[in-house]
């Protein structure tokens, strides 16, 4: 049951107690609350929100055990006491110098070492022979321990383990592998504690079964936090004209930058790593002042992201533009402000973005909403009501992937080996988990051992054995290192190396020097570089640089200051609205007690759209048809993100042409989709056409033939160990990983259909890339209940989406901008005539 953290009967031992009140400080109920659970050897979950210490409360009974323990260190081996994991790379190094200045001041002699990607070699082979008190690593290192030589023997006398940002990680497939490589820590270390720390969430009591790995019911506490200051959320309604589509912002720069002047330190968050370049390059572009303004995403390299994290830390910036690589618990001390470009998708999001601002748990966070778009304010509206009422959106428990699964099973392989029934015993305690059954378990390991009955006549499948006393093991050395080169849950975008090139010699006439890759400056998806020629423009790192070419895997590049940049459109970063902030939007625009909060262009665009055709009660969905040009247009608004729209217009497509209605096209937003043809679609029987039986045939039939499928199942043979991106020596291109799934997708499909990884490609598009689930649930909510509205000329609500129609992915920013604003005004013009 939840419990309150209400002071305990607990109290701080010295020298914590001296420590605390040095300061002038007391504990908080909570901190306080978990310690003691800790030391109890409890499991349990803390709920707090940002700024509450939720961090140091985690550390605190392991640093209280770790004292008492002092005088006995030289007596026996070294052994690892604490695990503490974080989804960041910086988080971890961020924990380890705020944990630091406690330990030394206090005079601890604990060793506190941190283990991510980014140590080096000699450094983890000595924490392999002498390990650290505590260890702060990552998901993807712990799955790499799992996998290595007599990583049993290292966690045996692990003591405690503490996962961070629980809430950011358990409904993901970083978080199934995660959840594995706890059950094994589990089993293994039998007397280990389990903590998780998260903030405020939906279903503590999920998250809690989530972490609730040691089985035996003895269950996992759960501790929340009291108290806390509401945040303080403004909207910002420009000067400016609000477009009507885009999500560039540029017109909010100036307003933008103003509020930065006025902050001690701005965190700008975009949603896109393209976002995240333009607005730092508009931003620079009105900077008289000359303010230290910095650019922080994932694709940059890891010295420069460094440098600007050390220099946030020593308050030495006045802004930061960063997408959500700064999204979780780094402290940075002075930043009293946050903005958020464009709408955040999500109520938690933007109270995990808030959160960055005074981190203080006693003090108000400030946050600025900066809509890019008109459906944007709606959203920013929505989420900002949802932070004052206290409201969270957030997925509940997800059922364990297959393919994760099927990397775990191989990463056990790679270590001591396994016995499959104690394994499968193991894999149950996890959350994700605990519903598999025998013959599913059974037919990963056969897919492990031997690629499944359609590739086993294929020796390179074969990656796991049966020695003689029944363990498993990897099948020889190089298939258990091709494992631990290619560990994790997240398929990145394949992607290049972006280095400065240096020119070799002198080029005589007619001749060109040779050139060589320099300094790196960081990665770029490899599909945006790939339809750029030698001697284009592009914008990465706050830079205008100009592509020389491409050699292997790095893109050559000089500078171009002073050029007019394509803007890259990265595929990293982006969000999908989701369900709970969508319905919170349908409310809106269906009350219009809520309109006078809008702003007056916005209230204008809803009145005509009420006179013109229909405002629809938000469990229905409003569909208009009209011709334009040489064309006839379906459009409907049903606010359940891109992917799922676009799943949408794919099958209605489909279905469209089965009648006869010749349809030509189709786009999506995350508020809308249209379809056109030829024909006129006034004439169709809507409620046929959005039956939810589309989630039939005609899905089987498109997803047999459809690209993002193959996709998707590339994502799940990578993840499954199937095909190995990075091999010893050698690394493929995406066009090679490409080739080699697609081959083993047809050989599947027309030789084995009922394939595990075909079973999980089919698992994923139900939330991933296709978002199956969200449709179907849609077309239940509306089935009956759709309103066809027919039009003679485009109506307002219809503006935003058409204007995506034929948008280029690259271009120049203030070429959009022209193209956007030229078809605005024609468009507009019809759309909000009353006539």
């Amino acid at each position: 049951m939840p419990d309150s953290a209400r002071p305990p009967a607990f109290a701080l031992p010295e020298p914590f107690a001296g420590w605390f009140g040095a300061r002038g400080w007391s504990a908080r109920p909570h901190q306080l609350a978990l310690a003691e659970a800790s030391l109890a050897g409890e499991s349990a979950l803390l709920i707090a929100p940002t700024g509450g210490g939720k961090t140091l409360a985690g550390f605190l009974g392991s640093l209280i055990e770790l004292s008492r323990m002092e005088r006995n260190k030289n007596s026996g081996i070294p052994a690892l006491h604490t695990l503490y994991i974080s989804p960041l790379k910086a988080l971890a190094t961020d924990v380890q110098r705020n944990l630091m200045g406690p330990v030394n001041e206090m005079g601890l002699d604990i060793r506190i070492e941190t283990r991510t990607g980014d140590t080096p070699s000699h450094v983890r082979q000595r924490q392999r022979r002498t390990p650290p008190d505590v260890l702060l690593t990552t998901p993807e290192q712990l799955a790499l321990f799992i996998a290595s030589d007599h990583a049993k023997e290292f966690f045996a006398d692990l003591k405690c383990v503490i996962v961070d940002e629980i809430h950011a990680m358990a409904a993901s497939k970083r978080g199934d592998l995660l959840s594995l490589g706890l059950a094994t820590l589990a089993h293994w270390a039998p007397q280990c504690r389990f903590l998780g720390l998260s903030a405020t969430v939906r279903d503590p009591q999920g998250l809690a079964d989530w972490l609730d790995v040691r089985g035996g019911g003895r269950g996992v506490r759960i501790l929340t936090a009291a108290g806390g200051v509401s945040a303080e959320v403004d909207i910002l309604i420009s000067r400016e004209r609000i477009p009507w589509s885009g999500h560039s912002g540029r017109f909010a720069v100036g307003e933008v930058y103003e509020a930065i002047k006025k902050a001690t330190m701005t965190l700008v968050f975009v949603n896109t790593r393209s976002q995240a370049e333009l607005m730092f390059q508009e931003l620079w572009n009105v900077n008289d002042d000359g303010l230290p303004i910095a650019l922080h995403h994932g694709s940059l390299a890891r010295e420069q992201r460094e440098k600007v994290e050390v220099a946030m830390a020593a308050g030495r910036l006045k802004a930061v533009v960063c997408t959500s690589t700064l999204d979780l618990g780094i402290d940075w001390g002075e930043v009293d402000l946050v903005v958020q470009m464009g709408a955040p998708k999500g109520a938690a999001r933007l109270i995990q973005r808030i959160g960055r601002a005074n981190h203080r748990m006693d003090e108000a966070s400030r946050a600025m909403l900066v809509p890019t778009n008109r459906f944007e304010v709606l959203e920013c509206r929505a989420a900002e009501a949802a932070v004052e009422a206290g409201e969270i959106d957030g997925e509940g428990l997800r059922t364990g992937a297959l393919d994760v699964l099927a990397q775990h099973v191989m990463g056990r392989a790679c270590g001591d080996g396994f016995d499959l029934a104690e394994l499968h015993d193991e894999i149950v305690r996890a959350g994700p988990y605990r519903a598999l059954d025998w013959e599913a378990f059974e037919r990963i390991v056969d897919f492990v051992a031997t690629g499944g009955y359609a590739l086993k006549t294929y020796d390179r499948y074969h990656r796991i054995v049966r020695r003689p006393d029944g363990r498993w093991v990897a099948r020889t050395a190089q298939d258990a290192q091709a494992h631990r080169m290619n560990v994790g849950a997240i398929v990145e975008s394949p992607m290049l190396s972006v280095r400065m090139a240096s020119f070799v010699g002198k080029a005589g006439e007619g001749e060109q020097r040779s050139v060589r890759a320099g300094y790196k400056l960081g990665e770029m998806e490899e599909y945006f570089l790939s339809q750029l020629t030698p001697g284009d423009t592009f914008l990465f790192g706050g830079e205008v640089l100009r592509l020389v070419g491409i050699d292997g895997l790095d893109a050559l590049v000089v500078k171009a200051a002073g050029e007019r940049p394509a803007i890259p459109s990265y595929n990293g970063g982006k969000f999908p609205l989701t369900t709970f902030l969508a319905e919170r939007v349908r409310q809106m625009i269906h009350d219009p007690a809520q309109w006078e909060a809008l702003p007056g262009p916005v209230r204008e665009w809803f009145e005509i759209q009420r006179l013109r055709s229909e405002i629809p009660p938000p469990d229905h969905l409003l569909v208009e048809t009209f011709p334009r040009g040489d064309r006839h247009y379906l459009v409907t608004y049903p606010f359940e993100g891109r992917l799922a729209h676009q799943t949408l217009g794919m099958l209605l497509t489909r279905r469209l042409e089965r009648m006869g209605a010749k349809p030509t096209g189709f786009v999506a937003s995350e508020y809308a989709m249209a379809v056109w043809g030829m024909e006129d679609l006034s004439q169709v029987d809507m409620d046929a056409l959005f039956h939810p039986d589309m989630l039939g045939d005609d899905l089987e039939s498109w997803l047999d033939e459809s690209a993002l499928m193959k996709r998707t199942f590339a994502q799940c043979a990578q993840i499954s160990g199937l095909i190995h991106r990075n091999l010893p020596g050698k690394e493929k291109n995406s066009r090679q990983v490409s080739f080699s799934t697609d081959l083993i997708y047809d050989v599947l499909r027309s030789h084995e259909a009922d394939h595990i990884l075909l079973q999980a490609a089919r698992q994923d598009a139900a939330t991933g890339l296709l978002d199956v689930r969200r449709l179907g649930e849609m077309l239940v909510r509306i089935e009956g209940k759709i309103d066809h509205i027919r039009l003679d000329r485009i109506s307002p609500f219809a503006v935003p989406v058409m204007l995506e129609i034929g948008k280029e992915p690259v271009m120049g920013a203030s070429v959009q901008d022209a193209i956007l604003s030229e078809a605005e005004s024609d468009l507009v013009r019809d759309a909000m005539r009353v006539d």
